[in-house]
């Protein structure tokens, strides 16, 4: 069948959109109605409101629209020769669910309105012949809750995303912190290990921190001077100050008459600490 634009040119396709609207832009209407002057009508009485407006002259012709293009909001007529606006209603909410959906007939068929209401199938049921600011404010009314449900089903996507992102950022956090735990725990027995080497090393050393307090006096570091215990906690230039010159430097001390060399090793090179060690070591008779 033949359709018609707004300007009764005769064409072949079985929908037309209105005149310069070659983007569809965000809002578009479809228009079901087997009377061509019906269609264009509607379309002159709501070329002011800016739609995009597509027209079907069936409802078989509606859902291949329908299939093709993305609407808004769908006016039907109900007395339709093939499928009655009703049932192409109900198809129309099985394949885009989304649309808003109103009605508009000549004939009061009661049950068949109700039952495409109650199945929610339709918005609205608006009788022929319709008052124009009426018919406007309803498909406006429609727009807007389209525009409604356009803007939750975003939001929800966009949340939808961010928990998503939030949950990766979590998981990435938490095997991060496995991986530093791991980390503390190999450091933790590597310490372990070298104060028990450090320990039982015949050679006194002493562990400064990087302020120069004594942090750490092995075994025969502790028996060299009998004191460990005290040292510990004090800085070390004060409290051992027959090891280091007038400037803090290491020197060559006597220590119960026998004389150590003095060699401070810093620890910053190969490890994340930025203390130093301490050695004593026999250098000979004392002249």
């Amino acid at each position: 069948m033949d359709v018609h634009d707004e300007q009764g040119v005769p064409g072949t396709a079985v929908l037309t959109a209105d005149a310069g609207q070659r983007a569809a832009p965000p809002r578009t209407l479809l228009l079901v109605d087997d009377e061509p002057n019906i269609l264009a009508s509607l379309k002159r009485l709501l070329r002011r409101d800016a739609y995009h407006i597509l027209t079907a002259g069936s409802g078989q012709e509606g859902l291949d629209v329908l299939a093709s293009h993305a609407v808004d909001v769908i006016v039907s007529d109900q007395r339709m020769p093939g499928m009655l606006g009703a049932d192409f209603l109900r198809k129309a909410k099985l394949l885009c669910p989304q649309t808003i959906r109103i009605m508009l007939s000549g004939y009061t068929e009661l049950q068949a309105v109700t039952d495409a209401v109650n199945e929610g199938a339709i918005f609205k049921f608006l009788t022929k012949p319709w008052e124009d600011h009426q018919l406007r404010a309803h498909i406006a009314e429609a727009f807007r809750l389209k525009g409604i449900d356009d803007d939750n089903v975003r939001l929800n996507a966009q949340l939808r995303d961010a928990n998503q992102a939030l949950a990766a950022a979590n998981a990435a956090m938490q095997a991060l912190v496995r991986q530093q735990q791991h980390q503390i725990s190999r450091d933790e027995v590597s310490l372990g290990i070298a104060r028990e080497l450090l320990q039982f090393l015949p050679l006194p050393v002493i562990g400064l921190d990087e302020d120069g307090m004594i942090a750490f006096i092995n075994a025969a570091a502790a028996n060299l001077f009998e004191r460990g215990a005290a040292l510990l906690g004090n800085e070390a230039a004060i409290v051992l100050p027959q090891l280091f010159d007038g400037q803090g430097a290491p020197c060559l001390a006597a220590i119960d008459g026998q004389p150590y060399t003095v060699a401070v090793h810093p620890m910053g090179l190969h490890s994340r600490s930025r203390g130093s060690l301490v050695t004593l070591s026999r250098h000979g008779a004392v002249t």
